[in-house]
């Protein structure tokens, strides 16, 4: 059998790795810098926990465990058809009970409500619990569960793997890991300032050049509220969200789809294409959508971030009002972020988030408001290969090489090799008597900087030859010199 991975899944070389921990040390520090604490959650959760909160769409790509054991054994091949037979048979007796009783009217989704309901306990027979698809919802069931232990506002941050069931593409994977920021507990715009502020340092750091992008769900709720398609609003968001992939042509055609009005999606074609800097597109938008609160409130909330940024001073990075920004995940309520890089060839985006006002309420803490960020650390990765953008610092973990010519040599070198380490320097000594050309070979494969030689001269002399891998120099050295220069 020849070896392999599942699709949308990668194994990552020892370089891969020095360079994915440095994206994440400094996602980290700047975590840090800003008073976010870590927590792990398990990386499955019960598929209940999950189930609803990503959307249509979204709840599609959840990956289901199935139960330990053997699941089917009381399910045939015979049942599992007629469980789907089923669904179709609860939906006729449904129409049936409303036809015969009145009283009985049911909503679309009441009716679904209804026949999940009923087919819930067959389903649990096979799987009950999920991979999670992200790092919020787990959150919000962390806080939930750990209320009393929690001090609020809550700030937290979160780097662990998660799954999609997802079709792979270039920049598009099955298993990535995100890293999360997220404070509840404060209603404050504050908090959204700040997050912007994180991602302007992380990227900033990581010298990728991005445009931060900033919403509100308010202001589409206004918009979609305006052209009398109020009850459309997750069809609509999750059209315009795609407008970057399949174009303004794409998107009509999906909201047809969706059986929006013809009527309002023409109203909807000037906000699609309107251009303009922040204070223009706050002009039109208070136009557009003047008769309604939601909207007013948005457009509030939204002047308020952007008057805040403009008295830091020291941003980076391009910051820009899209009104066409979206973001398909059905929790946001309010602001929404999306960062994505301004070089290369990856169009998707590399940092998204925003703010939700009751995503605990599902699990029994009602109005608890929170706002969050995700970094996709795969997506940087990619871009960051693309540009070559790591420091030369970050190509290798080991700092100094010690060769070893022999037995007496090696004997010399060990206490010298515990010193260098002690000091805080990364060192390591080639594990075999060989010749130098190998060695040498060995350290520049490994992209380590510095090797230290040691022969019969420099045991006599207490002098180390210390050899810049790079420039070629050597020099001589003792071994409290060879630590202050390598530190």
């Amino acid at each position: 059998m020849k070896p392999s991975i599942p699709k949308g899944t990668r194994d990552f070389s020892p370089t891969e790795m020095v360079r994915r921990n440095y994206i994440f040390d400094t996602i980290k520090t700047v975590f840090q810098r800003y008073g976010y604490l870590p927590i792990e959650t398990p990386a499955m959760e019960n598929l209940e926990t999950l189930m609803g909160k990503y959307g249509e769409e979204g709840d599609k790509l959840i990956f289901r465990i199935i139960n330990s054991g053997d699941p089917f054994k009381d399910l045939s091949i015979d049942a599992l058809v007629e469980l789907i037979k089923k669904k179709n048979q609860l939906v006729s007796e449904i129409i049936r009970d409303e036809q015969l009783d009145e009283t009985k009217k049911y909503s679309e989704d009441e009716t679904l409500k209804i026949v999940n309901a009923k087919l819930s306990q067959e389903a649990k027979k096979i799987t009950e619990k999920a991979l999670r698809y992200d790092l919020t919802v787990p959150f919000a069931r962390y806080v939930v569960q750990h209320q009393n232990e929690i001090t609020f506002p809550f700030k937290r941050y979160q780097i662990q793997p998660v799954w999609r069931a997802d079709r792979p593409q270039k920049g598009r994977y099955r298993e990535f890991y995100q890293c999360d920021a997220d404070v509840v507990g404060s209603d404050s715009l504050l908090n959204e300032v700040e997050l912007i502020q994180m991602m302007d340092d992380v990227f900033t750091s990581l010298n990728i050049p991005v445009t931060i992008k900033i919403n509100n769900r308010k202001v589409l709720a206004g918009i979609v509220e305006v052209i009398g398609e109020k009850e459309k609003i997750v069809d609509i968001t999750v059209a315009i969200d795609k407008l970057d992939k399949i174009g303004i042509e794409g998107v009509n055609k999906e909201l047809t789809e969706k059986q929006v009005s013809d009527k309002a999606i023409q109203q909807l074609q000037p906000l699609i294409a309107f251009k303009g800097n922040v204070s223009e597109k706050l002009i039109f938008l208070k136009k557009l959508i003047s008769s309604s609160e939601i909207g007013k409130k948005g457009i509030e909330e939204a002047e308020y971030i952007f008057n805040s940024i403009s008295q830091i001073s020291n941003l980076k990075s391009q910051i820009e009002l899209d009104i066409t920004l979206a973001r398909g995940l059905n929790y946001y309520t309010g602001a929404i972020f999306e960062v994505k890089a301004n070089a290369g060839t990856l169009i998707s985006s590399i940092t998204g988030g925003g703010r939700y006002d009751n995503l605990t309420g599902v699990f029994g803490l009602p109005n608890v408001s929170g706002v969050g960020i995700s970094f996709g650390v795969d997506r940087i990765f990619d871009v960051m290969n693309e540009l070559n953008l790591y420091p030369e610092t970050v190509a290798s973990s080991t700092k100094v090489m010690f060769v070893n010519f022999g037995e007496a040599e090696e004997k010399y070198a060990l206490p010298l090799l515990a010193k260098v380490r002690v000091a805080g320097i990364n060192a390591e000594i080639y594990p075999d008597y060989a010749k130098i050309k190998k060695q040498f070979d060995y350290a520049n494969k490994k992209q380590i900087p510095f090797v230290v030689v040691i022969g019969s001269e420099e045991m006599q002399s207490s002098q180390l030859t210390l050899k810049n891998m790079i420039s070629g120099e050597q020099e001589k050295v003792g071994v409290e010199e060879l630590i202050k220069k390598l530190k």
